[in-house]
């Protein structure tokens, strides 16, 4: 039996391809999940399709791609929020204790159930947002048992909901306390043990490393890097967020897929990353939740050519929050992107970010059917509206999603 061939016309496309166009009066044929042909409604091929959507003259994007989250974590920092207010940093916060040991001694105490409860609220308002794929990191269980609880849960979030979840494994988030004084200790068993325990697994799509002062050196994440290249694992760095250690050069020269945060960047990181192919990932909404005053160098990443992706950073510490377009709307405020910039921010760059270039992130043939038909008059609108959610509906796999509220 030959899957189904859809037609979706009267639409106007955003396609988000290299060439970032605009279709006026477009329409996409769908066969299974993949979208068979793009283009011009007037230039239609013959077809016979089994259904057919007249979409109004709605404007039409890729489903959005959330390429940097810490989704699936237990109980929240709330606290620490307010001490931040008070004035204390986060890095004060983190060195006294709290921060991320926080949140892993939740995680701890945590079973794989309530992970999942409280992690799948989340994830339903990225979904309700357009957002048909994303990333969920690990890093709060740091030991390997709830390391592999917590990217269990993760793939269980992909296969419960309709969306495609990539997994990272980011034990090198912080120091646990059992390696206080022993980092590279621990280092040494994430590469030797763990790593090729939770890929025999499946477990994991990447891996992360926190590179900075109160976190993990350049060649204890060299280290790791070197491991994951072993075992053809793809790799990525929270990188210049608070400091700069050297570490964009170095994972842009180990062939990273991103670099995330990079406000301690500058034009020699600008370089690395467009010279390398690396995506510059911005997280606006953490740079906002920690009053922070030192915004990534959007200017000399544009000047270089870098491609730069958006995500929401989703998290119970400095982004506690689950709305891309929030994260699209601050990118534009705080750091300077153009409307386009922030919507290739959270498509086509945003699939670079996670390796998936060419089948997410563009309304081109052959990529996955994931859209997004929005309530808008242009594209601008995406990164405009503030606690206002313009979605309409969201087709993943050429199948319009039920979700609650949402019109076919």
């Amino acid at each position: 039996m030959h899957p189904p061939l859809k037609l979706w016309r009267n639409a106007q496309l955003a396609t988000c391809d290299a060439t970032s166009r605009q279709v006026l009066r477009g329409a996409l044929l769908t066969r299974g999940p993949r979208i068979e042909w793009v283009g011009e409604e007037a230039a239609l091929p013959p077809a016979a399709p089994e259904e057919v959507h007249d979409l109004g003259g709605a404007w039409v994007t890729p489903g959005l791609i959330d390429c940097h989250t810490h989704l699936v974590f237990a109980g929240t920092r709330a606290g620490e929020y307010a001490e931040r207010l008070r004035g204390a940093s986060y890095e004060q916060i983190a060195r006294a204790g709290g921060g991320i040991l926080s949140t892993v001694r939740a995680v701890r105490a945590a079973s794989e159930e309530q992970l999942f409860d409280e992690s799948a609220p989340r994830l339903a308002s990225l979904i309700a947002e357009g957002v048909t794929t994303l990333e969920i990191k690990s890093g709060y269980g740091l030991t390997l048992a709830d390391e592999a609880k917590m990217l269990r849960v993760a793939r269980a979030l992909g296969r419960a909901f309709p969306v495609t979840v990539r997994t990272t494994l980011l034990a090198a988030h912080t120091v646990p306390p059992e390696y206080r004084g022993r980092a590279q200790d621990y280092i040494e068993l994430i590469a030797r043990e763990w790593l090729p325990a939770l890929l025999a697994e499946g477990l994991i799509d990447a891996l992360d490393v926190f590179c900075e002062n109160i976190a993990f050196t350049v060649p204890q994440a060299e280290v790791l890097f070197a491991a994951a290249r072993a075992l053809g694992v793809p790799v990525k760095m929270h990188a210049e967020q608070l400091s700069n250690l050297g570490g964009t050069l170095t994972a842009v020269r180990c062939g990273a897929l991103s670099c995330d945060h990079l406000e301690y960047a500058g034009e020699a990181e600008a370089a690395a990353l467009a010279a390398g192919g690396t995506v510059a990932v911005l997280l606006p909404v953490a740079f906002y939740c920690l009053a922070a005053n030192r915004p990534p160098p959007v200017a000399l990443l544009r000047e270089a050519g870098a491609a730069m992706a958006v995500a929401s950073d989703s998290n119970p510490g400095s982004a506690p929050g689950a709305s891309l377009l929030t994260a699209m709307s601050m990118a534009t405020r705080l750091f300077g992107l153009t409307a386009e910039e922030a919507l290739l921010g959270v498509t086509r760059h945003a699939a670079r970010a996670l390796g998936l270039q060419g089948g997410h992130g563009t309304l081109t043939a052959g990529a996955a059917a994931d859209f997004v038909i929005w309530n808008v008059r242009s594209p601008e609108e995406l990164g405009y509206w503030i606690g206002f959610n313009p979605r309409r509906t969201v087709v993943r796999a050429a199948e319009v999603l039920r979700w609650p509220n949402q019109s076919s």
